[in-house]
């Protein structure tokens, strides 16, 4: 065992997992490395033991049961069929508005991060179904982009999101609670996200022109009758998951199980289910799932090493120590996130970072909850803020080419995104009811 400084130590951890990432390597590759190489410094032969036990409760922990059949149940919601219904309903009703499709794929990404909760398909199936449609009505390839990237995303704040399924066990908050505080706050975002495109093309109206009169010509009626019927199936199956959560029937992990075997009733009931959708659903989940556990095991077990060698206290007292008082100090948290955000993926920034921080919340006097939503908001713009920017490389991946959207484009058109992420964390700090109203009426 060698004699290490824990600032040292701190430093080290922290900049070989940051430089392994840069290099390329996968996050559960450096993140395994540096806990098991400096668990050995540290702890010599007794690191086995200790990252084992971290491995160990980890991977048994009953809430995370919920992955897996949360991104089955997501998965399984794509494959029935239902972007398609949803677009078709919204569409018309709001194609008439100038930016009125821009602002269908924004609320399409809202219902979807109800049924959904995975970023990847989420913004695939908004590529798929939304982009093509505005890019055919001459709509701004920059504004149709951003929108699909910000809607896409929302699926990882509106529950079930796998990302709240994450934070509770390691900062030791309720998931339920997280869901239930994340509702108002997701549809806020939606509302910021709207608000932006409805305001931007009024004054600009050639970015989204409206669709012409002759091409919208439906009644009040079948309107009606299309959107009840895409969402009414949907709404109810969520509000039976998160509405079980809500009035203490079942806790998340069994709420997802029911979420699940619904799915499939629902794949069956638009005539989408078969073997080969059942197969794949299942693979998908397992790949998703498998990847979370591997990167949480691995970070849990180098969080282990991590606080043991006294490299929390040390992080822990230089946020407490920032000027400007507490609010100085969460200032500085929030910058950490949204910095690690360019570099590291949310999974790892989560398993990370979470049990390191979240004790300092009740310290600065803030409550758990809210604390964690504002990191969780947060963490929103880590998926449209390069070089890291899962969304837009997801949209990259699933745009037609032919419809001639670059990487710079889609660069362009999120960035007004990332500023509506910045003024809805500002109301939730002025306004902290937003995220603390709704867990507070939960029935325990």
């Amino acid at each position: 065992m060698l004699d290490i400084s824990p600032e040292l130590l701190t430093f080290l951890m922290l900049a070989g997992v940051l430089v392994g990432v840069l290099i390329g390597y996968p996050l559960a590759i450096p993140v395994g490395a540096m806990g098991l190489l400096f668990g050995f410094l540290v702890y010599g032969k007794a690191v086995p033991a200790l990252l084992y036990g971290r491995l160990f409760s980890l991977v048994h922990s009953y809430t995370l049961l919920a992955i897996p059949l949360f991104v089955f149940m997501g998965v399984m919601l794509e494959k029935s069929g239902i972007a398609g219904k949803m677009y078709d309903a919204l569409y018309v009703w709001l194609s008439g508005l100038h930016g009125g499709l821009a602002i269908v794929t924004v609320l399409l990404g809202t219902a979807l991060a109800a049924c959904v909760g995975v970023i990847g398909a989420s913004v695939s199936m908004l590529a798929i179904f939304a982009l093509p449609a505005m890019i055919k009505r001459n709509y701004d390839k920059s504004l149709a982009s951003g929108a699909v990237c910000a809607g896409g995303t929302l699926g990882i704040l509106i529950p079930p999101s796998i990302m709240l399924v994450i934070y509770g066990p390691m900062a030791g908050v309720s998931v339920g609670k997280l869901f239930m505080a994340a509702f108002i706050p997701g549809f806020v975002l939606s509302t910021l996200y709207c608000g932006y495109i409805a305001i931007r093309c009024a004054i600009h109206k050639e970015l989204g022109p409206a669709v012409p009169a002759e091409e919208r010509q439906f009644s009040f009626w079948y309107k009606t009758k299309l959107l009840v019927g895409a969402l009414a199936p949907t709404a109810v199956l969520i509000m039976a998951v998160l509405g079980s959560i809500f009035m203490g029937i079942a806790p998340p992990t069994e709420a997802a199980a029911v979420g699940a075997l619904a799915s499939m009733g629902l794949a069956v009931g638009y005539k989408k289910f078969s073997f080969p959708v059942l197969k794949d659903t299942l693979t998908q989940a397992m790949r998703v799932s498998a990847m979370i556990y591997l990167i949480g095991a691995l970070s849990f077990a180098y969080v282990g090493v991590f606080i043991g060698a006294g490299c929390g206290n040390v992080l822990e007292e230089l946020i407490i120590g920032a000027p400007g008082g507490r609010w100085g100090s969460f200032a500085v948290i929030m910058f950490i996130v949204f910095m690690l955000g360019f570099f590291i993926d949310w999974i790892g920034i989560v398993f990370i970072m979470i049990p390191i921080i979240s004790p300092i919340a009740p310290v600065l006097g803030f409550d758990p909850l809210w604390f964690g939503m504002m990191v969780i908001i947060n963490l929103q713009m880590s998926f449209m803020t390069p070089p890291f920017a899962s969304a837009i490389f997801y949209l990259r991946g699933a745009v037609d080419p032919g419809l001639g959207i670059d990487m710079a484009t889609i660069i362009k058109g999120v960035w007004p995104f990332v500023f509506c992420i910045v003024l809805g964390l500002a109301l939730c700090i002025a306004f902290p009811q937003l995220i603390l109203w709704l867990p507070g009426k939960m029935i325990a």
